[in-house]
């Protein structure tokens, strides 16, 4: 049926089973390059450690292995099945593909981002949860688990992040980074951006000698939590457009 859809749509598969990609999936390529690059140049990750993907309909594009993601062009549109089948491009799609692949099974997600953040990796291997240093946590369902080590790649540690990430919009990966889902590309990368600034947050708090960081207590973290679900401007009232590159975007929704 599948196959035959796409003869519809006038995008007949190629003999491998791949096909070209569709407008959607070509606009989406577009953003995840950029969303990627943001990642590096935020010194979230360093060379090609991290990857993202994005959800459109059925289909996964997601960050090919081991390629500089300034180097990657339209053409190099990398993209599977949620059965791991590739469906679009020749690069090898990233080897956290099973990571990813798990998160979109078990959620509505329609982006993710993994990075190797240094601050996050570092608190992922002192705790078992983000102490509760900011009301922040809201925006991601509430405490920050971190999800046993695992070896990167495998079945395991993408059910150990799922375990992690009951709840939440994302968690800490021991000894390993971040991962964050959210409905947008946008979303997610704001996410993780949330939560490596909250592991620096108590990193810095936690290096005071002779001192303790205060920390929130789940009731205040529950009044927190509603506050930001009614944080900003309703959609209806911004005008379309692109945002200003100097305006602040307003937390994540948790």
């Amino acid at each position: 049926m599948a196959e035959e859809q796409d003869e519809r749509d006038g995008h007949r598969p190629e003999p491998s089973g791949r096909r070209e990609p569709r407008p959607e999936e070509i606009r989406a390529w577009r953003d995840l390059v950029a969303t990627a690059r943001r990642t590096v140049a935020d010194g979230l990750v360093v060379g090609t450690s991290g990857n993202v993907s994005v959800r459109v309909a059925d289909t996964v594009l997601v960050t090919p292995s081991g390629v500089p993601y300034d180097r990657l062009t339209p053409g190099d549109v990398t993209g599977v099945g949620l059965d791991g089948r590739q469906v679009l491009g020749s690069l090898v799609p990233t080897s956290e593909l099973p990571l990813h692949l798990a998160v979109y099974r078990a959620t509505d997600a329609g982006a993710v981002v993994h990075t190797h953040a240094v601050h996050a990796t570092a608190v992922s291997t002192l705790v078992p949860e983000l102490p509760l240093v900011h009301y922040m946590a809201g925006a991601l369902g509430g405490p920050v688990r971190v999800a046993p080590y695992a070896t990167y790649g495998t079945e395991e540690l993408a059910a150990h992040t799922l375990r992690a990430l009951d709840g939440r919009s994302g968690c800490l990966l021991q000894n390993h980074g971040t991962l964050t889902h959210g409905a947008t590309l946008d979303q997610a990368y704001d996410r993780t951006a949330q939560l490596e600034w909250m592991c620096r947050l108590w990193l810095t708090a936690s290096a005071v000698p002779g001192l303790t960081p205060s920390l929130l207590t789940p009731e205040q973290l529950e009044e927190a939590t509603r506050r930001l679900r009614a944080y900003g401007q309703p959609p209806e009232s911004r005008a379309p457009g692109p945002r200003p590159e100097n305006e602040p975007r307003p937390p994540a929704q948790g």
